[in-house]
């Protein structure tokens, strides 16, 4: 039995099926953009930089994602060695860049789905404080990554033993609790490096199911009430799924829920306690 997962024994058919068709996950990665119009969170961002309180973008995507993992559980199941799995939490791996260096670190931020902004804001900015420290190892990770490549050898034995024992429900919890391959959702800020969103591939080793890559502001076109050409500035996201943790129609919904509450921030002050939808 795993320790980051209970089997799903009640899904539909076709999703018993697919993983023994598509085994890994780079057999079933399917990629969108999320162009999100960037006015209204910037408005939102201004108020609450008036009340002293610190908002970023990628807070807000974070409390949106977090309030839709609430409304849509699905999102939170992965697929490992052609099972399907309810996840037992809410975690995030989250790249940070350690500033003045040319280097980069990963970890996790643990939630409870639908958790308010407040809450997820607090948590964000505790952990890019301690991940951008000035030290070279700075979290659980760093600290694991470096034992393993200290002892020769150690990496080309040691990594398929890990790879083995993670595909047959044996790696132990606190090597999952360090691992950012073992996640609800993987997001990159690219546009804090002033980057282009990208299509992140999602890792067959472990069990993250989306990965999410913020990128630079960009001018979207679309035809006005008039006739003519409108431009409205969006934060385009470069989204991968495994699809084959739930349908593309709960995709659908899911992603249009979480539009829904970067159109409207407010509503992310308020813990999420309306319709889930069924499993």
């Amino acid at each position: 039995m795993r320790k980051d997962g209970t089997k799903v024994k009640n899904a539909e058919l076709m999703y018993l099926f697919v993983p023994h068709i598509m085994k890994e996950r780079n057999d079933a990665m399917n990629m969108i953009t999320l162009d999100i119009p960037v006015e209204p969170m910037q408005k939102y961002i201004n108020e609450k930089r008036k009340e002293n309180f610190h908002v970023s973008h990628l807070s807000l995507f974070l409390a949106a994602y977090v309030q839709v993992i609430a409304e849509f559980p699905l999102l939170n199941r992965f697929v490992v060695n052609r099972t399907i799995y309810d996840r037992n939490e809410l975690a995030i791996a989250m790249v940070t860049l350690k500033p003045g260096a040319d280097n980069s670190t990963m970890g996790k931020l643990y939630f409870t789905p639908g958790e308010d902004i407040f809450s997820v804001c607090k948590k964000v900015d505790k952990f890019i404080e301690i991940n951008t420290a000035a030290e070279d190892i700075t979290n659980s990770l760093d600290k694991f990554m470096n034992f393993m490549t200290k002892i020769p050898g150690l990496l080309r034995f040691g990594v398929p033993v890990l790879m083995w024992m993670d595909k047959h429900g044996l790696l132990p919890k606190s090597i999952i609790d360090l691992s950012p391959f073992h996640s609800s959702m993987t997001i990159t800020n690219l546009a804090s490096i002033r980057t282009n969103h990208i299509y992140h591939h999602i890792y067959n080793f472990g069990t993250t199911s989306v990965l999410c890559a913020l990128g630079n502001l960009r001018e979207i076109p679309s035809a006005g009430k008039d006739g003519q050409v409108k431009l409205t500035r969006c934060m385009p996201v470069g989204v991968v799924m495994d699809e084959r943790i739930c349908s593309g129609h709960y995709f659908s919904f899911a992603f249009r829920s979480l539009q829904k509450y970067l159109r409207d921030p407010k509503l992310l002050e308020t813990p999420f306690s309306g319709e889930i939808h069924m499993k």
